[in-house]
């Protein structure tokens, strides 16, 4: 490393966020940036710590180490090249990564971590400001054709690779426009969608075929698309819910997480009139179900639509505020997290089972809840009700955010009899290829609903196997 000492001297100096008087009024991006010398003097933490852990937690395998050293040394260019050999969008886990690297930075042990993911947007973001990032079409195209089916970040880190190595890629998307969840699930506070606009463009100026509006299995049967081409790969992403059945549960006034996030980004595309947003926080008394970054951005979502108050429950009970002696470094830190949401305005409580929804005629009134305990028993945590306990928490809207169980099985999957798991994910071999003959699969439809990071990885390695296969064949 340039400065060994670095750490020694220089302490963690993160952008911060936005003033939060001014970040609940509208949908921009929350977090702010460092100017480039303080992001170099950042980057100069890095120690030469002998065994990057860093790099072992990254599922992309980032070269962290190498990329902050040329950050300190002022090569920007050099760390942006660095950088994108092993993630195609540092742009968006720059932004929205937990940062698994971070918990298993060796200064993590005196919990003062160097500022991984902040330094790894400012990298790519000056990338595009210098000019660095250009379209490089491929030299010479191998004649193989692609359709890659779901446009998230699975998806399009399948087709930007294939298309890279020279197969002529075709990118359907069932929605408007091409982003997944990346697009129509995230807020836009958190990910810019002009920053997804950025990154297709340039693919497109590279040969990829981009076609939205059309779902595969509906309105194209996947027969047709199999005929077509010479590869198909999967990468729908696991949009099934997991719902609540309690009693009440028909009540107007209670949504799935993403119905609520998706029509409040289309409206800040343009997509939806505000006056046509069918579900509004606007003066109700909001209670998020799910403890997780969904029911975070639900939080953060109703606030910025000015709810007049915002409640967060989980059934888990309330993590540490440090590591417990069963975690410990360099795992990934299982403590409380509390996002920017949270700290525009929300109350939240742990340990809170939902008995039922409670209304007046058909609309949500409130939501029954009884406090519950874990009690760990054959090495494994049991839930036990307390007694005495129930009490209704009032809500005039309810979001589900608890997470999905699997993909969308209706239509594509079940037309081509695409085998699944136990849990309902479609089932793969080594080389992620499906039940079906020259049909892959990626992300979360194979894995499960995870990390972007992890859907970006799961996209790399299906390109190679299916770019392996085209070759081959």
């Amino acid at each position: 490393m340039g400065n060994p000492n670095g750490f020694l001297n220089i302490r963690r100096k993160d952008a911060g966020n936005r003033p939060l008087n001014e970040r609940i009024n509208d949908f921009s991006e929350v977090e702010q940036v460092l100017n480039s010398e303080d992001r170099m003097l950042q980057a100069a933490r890095c120690m030469d710590c002998g065994v990057p852990f860093c790099h072992w937690s990254c599922p992309v395998d980032n070269l962290i180490p190498e990329w902050n050293d040329l950050l300190y040394k002022g090569d920007w260019k050099g760390a942006y090249m660095r950088l994108a050999a092993t993630n195609n969008f540092p742009e968006f886990t720059g932004r929205i990564c937990p940062a698994s690297c971070e918990h298993a930075c060796v200064l993590n042990i005196n919990e003062e971590p160097v500022t991984i993911r902040e330094n790894e947007v400012a990298i790519v973001e000056k990338a595009f400001a210098e000019g660095y990032v250009k379209p490089e079409p491929p030299s010479v195209r191998t004649g193989k054709k692609v359709a890659v089916i779901g446009s998230g970040p699975s998806g399009m880190a399948a087709a930007d690779l294939l298309n890279k190595a020279g197969h002529w890629v075709t990118l359907f998307e069932k929605d408007e426009k091409a982003g997944g969840l990346l697009r129509f699930g995230i807020p836009d506070f958190k990910l810019s969608k002009t920053t997804i606009d950025r990154r297709l463009n340039l693919m497109m100026s590279e040969g990829l075929v981009v076609k939205t509006g059309i779902n595969i299995g509906v309105d194209i049967s996947g027969k047709e698309i199999i005929d077509e081409f010479d590869a198909v790969c999967i990468a729908v992403g696991a949009m099934h819910p997991r719902d609540l059945p309690a009693e009440g549960r028909e009540l107007n006034g209670i949504h799935f997480a993403m119905d609520f996030l998706s029509t409040q980004n289309r409206v800040n595309n343009g997509l939806i009139a505000v006056a046509d947003n069918p579900i509004s926080a606007k003066d109700k008394k909001v209670l998020v179900i799910g403890g997780g970054d969904t029911g975070s951005d639900c939080v953060g979502t109703s606030i910025r639509q000015k709810a007049s108050s915002v409640t967060q429950i989980e059934i888990m009970p309330k993590p540490p505020v440090t590591r417990a002696d069963d975690n410990p470094w360099p795992y990934f830190g299982k403590v409380l997290k509390t996002s920017t949401s949270h700290e525009e305005g929300c109350e939240r409580f742990w340990s809170l089972s939902t008995v039922r929804f409670v209304g007046t005629g058909n609309q949500v009134t409130g939501v029954e809840v009884e406090e519950v305990e874990w009690v760990k028993k054959d090495n494994r945590h049991t839930m036990e009700v307390i007694p005495g306990t129930r009490r209704i928490i009032e809500a005039d809207l309810v979001m589900l955010a608890m997470g999905f169980v699997h993909p969308v099985i209706e239509g594509l999957l079940s037309e081509l009899e695409i085998e699944l798991t136990q849990r309902n994910n479609i089932k793969v071999s080594s080389n992620q290829s499906t039940s079906r003959q020259k049909v892959f699969a990626t992300g979360d439809s194979v894995n499960g609903a995870s990390l972007v990071v992890h859907a970006i990885a799961s996209g790399r390695k299906v390109a190679k196997e299916i770019d392996r296969f085209l070759r081959n064949d």
